[in-house]
């Protein structure tokens, strides 16, 4: 599985953006996949997940009510939406995810980040 994620940008505070995480390769053995981010100094925290199943989400505290996670499974692509920024919400955006198979067990793919800057 392959990540493309894309949408980063420079945003004052309390606009929006909306980044994207293009999947590919064996997209039906992925079970997760999630945003991450890391601010500089600061280590990689979780942002939001989404299930492949039942489309179950989770969202960091920091996050909750002003982000919100989606999929378009015939796109195989996830989003993020990203409302009421903030300057600390400034950091590189990673794509994840988590999957199985028989061949390889459990892996994790990461994608190549997308920096997102909020001004204040």
């Amino acid at each position: 599985v392959q990540l493309v994620e894309s949408g980063g940008g420079l945003v004052q505070a309390g606009g929006s953006l909306r980044l994207s995480c293009a999947a590919s390769g064996s997209t039906s053995t992925i079970n997760v996949m999630g945003w991450y981010r890391q601010a500089p100094g600061k280590q990689r925290e979780l942002v939001a997940t989404i299930t492949s199943g039942s489309a179950s989400t989770n969202y960091a505290d920091s996050v909750k009510g002003r982000f919100t996670i989606s999929r378009d499974n015939a796109k195989n692509t996830v989003y993020l939406h990203m409302n009421s920024l903030k300057p600390e919400d400034t950091a590189v955006y990673y794509c994840n995810a988590l999957g199985y198979t028989i061949r390889t067990g459990a892996y994790v793919t990461w994608g190549q980040g997308t920096q997102v800057t909020v001004s204040s």
